[in-house]
């Protein structure tokens, strides 16, 4: 078997338990909603996916120690069986920390075996299943941080992850646009290397000529927006964003708090004063595009985006580099900034599978193909993504509404 292969899943499996280890035993329990999956239950979670996917059906002879943990960490897979239920994983006080630590051990033995001497007849099943259990869990590890970040909000000490490396500020120019004719373009994950189903086939598209933003959208620009009533103008709303505005009270960003200590924000770091000049994150797509109307400009489409992306300079950044928070961009130099390192961007784009997609056969093929309703698609990468997902053809994909992920603003206009 590849030592490559072997050495990226432990890799990846001892990068889960690292990022654990800021977190008090009390923390690992923790959900304050049914959308943020508690530390502890995306331990196990990932664990769950190997043994169903790789071990019970490919190392002969292997036996589950533990039945129930295949109804408590299923997360949506129908066809394994009737998952537990969600909004109800943070009362999973047992199996205990240590307990689920002890599953991990077994199930990495049990996958160094498989890996180690698979059967001849299963060599390329092995392969593909483990890319894509690494894969896995790599969404989960950016998970985990998103998940985190909400539930350790939720407290009024608002408690730190890790404390903030310093970098200084600097100030961002002028929003500039970057032009794009018209023309067909191919879109869709190119080359051999790995990929999810939902980034494929390849295919040619159309595109007008448009203009795409040089960086994301800031926090003085977005709260120039509040400040114009942007939250009180039905005008500049979607029907559904207006509705969702009025029934949860939306008048900022998730995780603004203004007040007598003056405009403050919550991180991974803690609560810090807001900086100007640093990307807006944590607004939903609804609010993404009532900006994007008040500033006379649209959302881009996700080909747009891809093409775009494809055109500049190679992805850099992810979560091991060091920073949870989104930077301010370079000064501004007409380029495209800010793709991958910051905030994921919402597009205008409705997640809907590419001509031709085809799901795998089985319960593994519930991995993308059944979400492909009522979602919008969010391009590129945020701070807390992993290096391994940074790529102009990943497709992230989220409601509307939320705003829990780590998303931000670029905007697009039409130039022909």
């Amino acid at each position: 078997m590849n030592e490559s292969l072997l050495a990226r899943y432990h890799n990846t499996r001892q990068a889960s338990v690292d990022y654990c280890s800021p977190l008090a035993i009390e923390d690992y329990g923790l959900q304050a909603a049914d959308f943020a999956s508690p530390p502890k239950w995306h331990l196990a979670h990932t664990s769950w996916f190997f043994e169903t996917f790789l071990l019970k059906p490919l190392l002969p002879g292997y036996q589950q120690q533990h039945p129930i943990y295949e109804t408590l960490f299923n997360s949506y897979y129908n066809g394994i069986g009737q998952p537990y239920p969600r909004a109800q994983r943070g009362l999973l006080s047992r199996p205990t920390v240590a307990e689920v630590l002890t599953y991990r051990k077994q199930i990495d033995s049990a996958m160094q075996a498989l890996l180690t001497a698979p059967d001849a007849e299963h060599v390329d099943a092995v392969i593909e299943r483990t890319q894509l259990g690494i894969e896995h869990e790599c969404q989960h590890q950016e998970l985990f941080f998103t998940d985190l970040k909400y539930s350790l909000a939720s407290n009024p000490i608002y408690p730190a992850y890790r404390e903030a490396t310093r970098h200084g500020e600097r100030p961002v120019g002028a929003l500039r646009w970057q032009e794009f004719g018209a023309g067909n373009v191919d879109v869709g994950h190119a080359g051999n290397a790995f990929c999810f189903d939902n980034e494929l086939p390849r295919h040619t598209v159309y595109l007008h000529a448009f203009a795409l933003a040089d960086r994301l959208i800031t926090n003085a620009e977005y709260e120039a927006f509040i400040e114009d009533g942007g939250y009180r103008r039905p005008e500049l709303w979607m029907a559904d964003g207006w509705s969702t505005v009025q029934e949860q009270q939306w008048g900022a960003p998730l995780y603004w708090l203004d007040g007598d200590s003056g405009a403050r924000e919550y991180t991974l770091h803690g609560l810090i004063e807001r900086i100007p000049d640093a990307p807006v994150c944590h607004v939903s797509g609804y609010e993404a595009d009532a900006f994007a109307r008040w500033s006379g400009a649209r959302l881009p489409t996700e080909q747009e985006w891809e093409f775009a992306a494809s055109q500049a300079e190679g992805p850099t950044g992810g979560v091991d580099s060091g920073h949870l928070h989104p930077k301010a961009a370079c000064k501004s130099d007409g380029t495209l900034q800010q793709l991958y390192d910051s905030c994921w961007q919402w597009t205008q784009s409705a997640y809907t599978p590419y001509p031709g997609y085809k799901a795998c056969e089985g319960a593994i093929g519930e991995y993308n193909g059944k979400f492909m309703s009522n979602q919008l698609v969010l391009r590129g990468g945020s701070c807390v993504s992993k290096a391994e997902h940074l790529r102009s053809s990943y497709r992230n994909f989220f409601y509307p509404p939320d705003r829990w992920q780590f998303s931000g603003i670029r905007l697009a206009r039409d130039t022909g």
